[in-house]
């Protein structure tokens, strides 16, 4: 039987997934993520730790091992500190492991063996374990000895030259706002947790799962890389010749990347001029019109009377057409231009078209409709007191979603959890000794 993750007052604590004990050995996002989703489920989530903590401790450290990149994905969490390079050290997971439902780790391929704690060793201890991998690159195929991360995944992925951005030298540009793959690969791999223990449930057996960066980057630029033919030849083939021709012959990146040109034109004139974002007269806007009927009200709203690029026969990837459409667009921002943000808001919701203020993720914390949603959740740490973070990306009415507990200081529950796991005060204090477990004394 699992052990329970129980409160302060000693009930158990609810939630989906109540009961199910995680054993997590992972670093920085796509790791420590998924297991955060699987606390706000309600699973008691072990962080699994090396003495000196994981990398994310680090990053930006306010104080020794604490920083805000640990605080805000590994909420939820218990620490556990076990040196795995340690041969007791791992002699002890062996020991533990059965008293646990499922494993995380995310590592370049080869390290869970180095470490001894590879899903077939693990199996053998617990058979019907479910057992979470994510790397950069899976554990096939010619790459899949290299280092991953998420920056190395949205270049190797194409997401990095899709998104079109540049530096200040015209080289590539990374997503800066977030970590796409880190963030798609976490929440793959809660998701193929959760598929696992359905099944663990109706069949009593285990289960590998895995997820790569590579994997989610393709995901989220699905349409761009799956293949169609009959419409790939007017937009996706003249850019495949580009870039074949720009690599063959030399040409910088920047220029490569201005022949490849709009990914977007077979979507129509439309889409340029109502799926996007505008100045206003203090700040800027984003329209979504997807359809006609959203686009005639953004044209009511913007008093529109003429729009050549609505007519029925007018061919948006005929370059001809190219000045009309600018046209259309500068007649556009122009009208933006003489009302604020908040006004330009009011008309949109007034005829119910899809649009958004833009904003800044600073300005999120407060935001009426963040609050409404109970989205950020208040939490008391130990070592730096209160503290607010973005909480479950999930509701569920009936169920409590949504883990109490605050991102763990480092070795916080380390004899905690060991002693529930049934090994002695002795033993113990022996491995901490050993330097097997905990922080090193000085």
């Amino acid at each position: 039987m699992p052990l329970r993750l129980l409160d302060g007052e000693g009930e158990q604590m609810p939630g989906p997934l109540g009961g199910v004990k995680v054993f997590e050995v992972s670093q920085i996002i796509a790791g420590p993520v998924c297991g955060q989703n699987l606390a706000d489920l309600g699973a008691d989530v072990i962080k699994v730790e090396p003495p000196a903590g994981e990398a994310a401790r680090l990053l930006g450290a306010f104080m020794p091992g604490e920083s805000k990149a640990f605080h805000t994905f590994n909420r939820g969490k218990r620490s556990l500190v076990i040196d795995l390079q340690h041969e007791r050290g791992q002699q002890l997971v062996h020991e533990i492991i059965p008293q646990f439902d499922v494993f995380i780790i995310n590592a370049r391929p080869g390290v869970p063996a180095r470490l001894g704690v590879d899903y077939e060793t693990l199996k053998a201890r617990r058979p019907d374990l479910i057992y979470m991998e994510n790397t950069g690159y899976g554990t096939v195929g010619p790459n899949k000895d290299r280092s991953g991360s998420d920056i190395v995944a949205q270049a190797y992925s194409g997401l990095m030259a899709g998104d079109g951005k540049l530096n200040a030298d015209g080289g590539p540009e990374l997503i800066t706002a977030t970590a796409p793959a880190d963030y798609m690969s976490a929440m793959a791999g809660a998701m193929g947790i959760c598929a696992a223990l359905v099944q663990r449930n109706a069949t009593g057996e285990g289960q590998y799962v895995s997820t790569t960066l590579l994997a989610s980057a393709l995901t989220l630029q699905s349409a761009l890389v799956s293949r169609l033919p009959v419409v790939d030849a007017v937009v996706r083939a003249p850019m495949e010749q580009a870039i074949a021709d720009g690599r063959a012959n030399g040409t910088p990146y920047a220029e490569i990347l201005a022949a490849r040109g709009d990914t977007y034109r077979l979507l129509g004139a439309a889409f340029r001029l109502y799926y996007g974002g505008y100045d206003t007269k203090d700040g800027a806007i984003i329209l979504g019109a997807l359809t006609p009927a959203n686009q005639n009200q953004m044209r009511e709203v913007l008093g529109i009377d003429e729009d050549p690029t609505a007519a029925a026969d007018f061919n948006a990837l005929d370059p001809a057409n190219d000045p009309v459409v600018a046209e259309m667009r500068g007649r556009i921002s122009e009208t933006f231009l003489q009302r604020t943000t908040d006004e330009w808001m009011e008309a949109f919701d007034a005829v119910g078209a899809p649009a958004a203020p833009v904003q800044f993720p600073e300005e999120l914390t407060d935001d009426p409709q963040v609050r409404a949603l109970n989205l950020m959740r208040s939490f008391e740490h130990e070592l730096v007191g209160p503290e607010e973070l973005v909480g479950p990306i999930i509701d569920m009415p009936g169920a409590d979603i949504g883990s109490p507990l605050p991102p763990p200081p480092l070795d916080r529950h380390t004899d905690e959890v060991l002693a529930e796991c049934g090994v002695g005060a002795d033993e113990i204090a022996s491995l901490r000794e050993a330097g097997a477990i905990g922080v090193p004394a000085g």
